[in-house]
């Protein structure tokens, strides 16, 4: 029996269940465009909460973007359905499917559910080491069936006419995140602001609604815009600074230079996948990261006061 991409007949429906987060969704996609290079006849359908449906919007390799119910997977009526979320509710989502082929990593969760366990990425790849969620994603769809190939960058489509989408040279900033560990502190992107304003770039401060952007008042903010603008405001910026958050896996699959401040996450897993980069870390977490740090991260990417 050959692979299960080799088994669906042509025009079958496949659908991929990505319910969330931000930085998940965006990593998603070079697996997308893997599996659309294997089988461009196949007709791909990405189920994703609505709040994150922007980062699946105008990809080629998406022909329809279901809800995250149930129901909708099912009236897609896939042949093949791929959990690529893992939790209860992405589980159950693949059960109710009626898709004949049910995929999903073999640690998920209710493993009798599928009926194509996908071992380890580490065990696709044939490698001995820690692998990025990019290269985690993507080696599902090696199993499947698609033929090896270097696993591509991220990929965000932006079709934007508004506001944002027109703005000048700047430089997009990102300060908060979900949780104090993984924040950087305020003076320190008010400092970054300042030196990237002297260089000549403005910066633009970007928030979610419930996010306290009143800090950096002195400057451009963005707050609560949907997806769709921030998408506009990427793609016209020169730069991206900001915490390890799902807004700097956004700008890297612009092929943004990007400075990106961690904490306790692991890069190798969760760094910004192929483009330029600069990782500022420090021993004891983020709030250890000196001001000085990100500035010469900066000068790095030949981005100069």
């Amino acid at each position: 029996m050959g692979s299960i991409l080799e088994c669906l007949p042509r025009g079958s429906r496949v659908a991929i269940i990505r319910l969330r987060s931000l930085g998940d969704c965006v990593l998603t996609t070079p697996a997308l465009d893997i599996l659309r290079r294997a089988r461009p006849d196949l007709r791909i359908g990405v189920a994703v909460e609505d709040r994150f449906r922007a980062i699946f919007e105008n990809n080629r390799d998406v022909d329809e973007i279901l809800t995250d119910e149930a129901y909708t997977v099912r009236r897609w009526r896939p042949l093949l359905c791929v959990n690529l979320h893992g939790g209860n509710r992405s589980a159950w989502m693949t059960a109710l499917s009626g898709a004949r082929f049910r995929a999903g990593f073999g640690h998920f969760r209710f493993p009798f559910i599928y009926n194509a366990l996908i071992p380890r990425a580490q065990q696709i790849l044939g490698v001995d080491r820690t692998v990025h969620t990019a290269e985690h994603l993507a080696s599902a769809m090696f199993w499947l069936g698609a033929a090896r190939m270097e696993i591509p960058r991220a990929k965000l489509v932006n079709r934007a006419n508004g506001d944002l989408a027109t703005a000048g040279a700047c430089a997009t900033i990102h300060p908060v995140a979900a949780n104090a560990e993984k924040t950087w502190r305020v003076d320190g992107f008010l400092a970054v602001a300042e030196h990237l304003k002297n260089g000549g770039l403005e910066p633009v401060f970007v928030g979610a609604a419930n996010d306290d952007l009143t800090p950096f008042r002195a400057f451009r903010v963005v707050r609560a815009a949907p997806l769709s603008e921030i998408k506009a405001l990427l793609g016209r910026s020169s730069l991206f600074v900001g915490n390890d958050s799902g807004p700097a896996h956004m700008a890297a699959a612009f092929g943004l230079p990007v400075v990106v401040i961690f904490g306790d996450s692991d890069p190798a897993i969760w760094g910004p996948w192929r483009t330029t980069a600069e990782i500022v870390r420090a021993p004891g977490g983020m709030a250890h990261v000196e001001i000085a740090q990100v500035l010469d991260a900066l000068t790095r990417l030949r981005v100069h006061a």
